[in-house]
């Protein structure tokens, strides 16, 4: 840890210890110390098995088999990934009342693996870790779902009223969910300091949220490995390795 790190730590942790509301905001950066790959990683497996948009699940039961199958080749890559450090100091905030919940873009569930409660994560787009039924919502474990897969590689309708069955995200072309938004606008606009780790902050209208917060009046803290089109209008930005800075809130 260089000694530059070791002051914006300090400054970051004088920052939070100051602040009334800490709104937390995440990417896939923090789960890429996971071992998850990044969409937009050079040579990340999700260009092998590109998610389907929304109009062609709907439309094609061709495509709701091919989606299935890239689903769980993605799930089979990293079904043992783990909260990294940057998760743990997460929910360490949120445990000491600095943060009443984490606005996520992520959608692997490891929030909810470090400790925090599902009502503690507002996910913006969905969770990878379920299925939903598009019909009457009723939620899928994905064992089943995966034994009926295998079974003949046909995906299983609903076991409720008989609709299609859909990995619980926000595929590309669906609606964001209205639910989450609302309480991502929520804690954007009461926070006084607004905490982004691991987002490239380029897919819209998620990355909307810091850049409100920072005209709302609260200080912006960007920790990234990369540049961010927001680094200039920050208070702090750390380019670093999440876990490295987020590590000194673990408890």
């Amino acid at each position: 840890m260089t000694e530059s790190l070791d002051a914006s730590i300090a400054t970051l942790q004088d920052m939070i210890q100051d602040a009334r509301i800490v709104a937390g905001f995440t990417g896939a950066g923090i789960s890429t110390e996971s071992g998850i790959p990044d969409f937009r990683s050079p040579d990340s497996p999700w260009m092998r098995h590109k998610p389907i948009s929304f109009d062609l699940f709907l439309q094609s039961a061709d495509a709701r088999r091919e989606a299935w199958r890239r689903k769980f080749a993605m799930d089979d890559l990293y079904r043992g990934a783990r909260p990294s450090l940057g998760h743990l100091g997460f929910a360490s905030l949120v445990a000491a009342g600095r943060m009443p919940a984490v606005i996520t873009q992520n959608i692997d569930g490891l929030h909810q693996e470090s400790g925090l409660d599902p009502d503690q994560v507002i996910e913006l787009h969905g969770n990878g870790t379920y299925a939903k039924c598009l019909a009457c919502g009723g939620r899928h474990e994905l064992d089943w779902v995966r034994r009926c897969f295998d079974a003949d590689r046909e995906p299983p309708d609903c076991r409720m009223c008989g609709g299609i069955l859909k990995a619980a995200t926000i595929s590309f072309g669906q609606a964001m969910p209205e639910g989450p938004m609302r309480r991502a606008q929520k804690l954007t606009a009461s926070c006084d300091l607004f905490m982004v780790a691991g987002s490239s902050l380029v897919v819209y209208p998620a990355a909307a949220f810091p850049a409100f917060a920072k005209e709302n009046g609260a200080r912006l803290v960007i920790v990234n490995r990369e540049p961010t089109p927001l680094d200039g209008a920050a208070d702090l930005v750390i380019h670093a390795e999440i876990g490295s800075v987020l590590s000194v809130f673990v408890s």
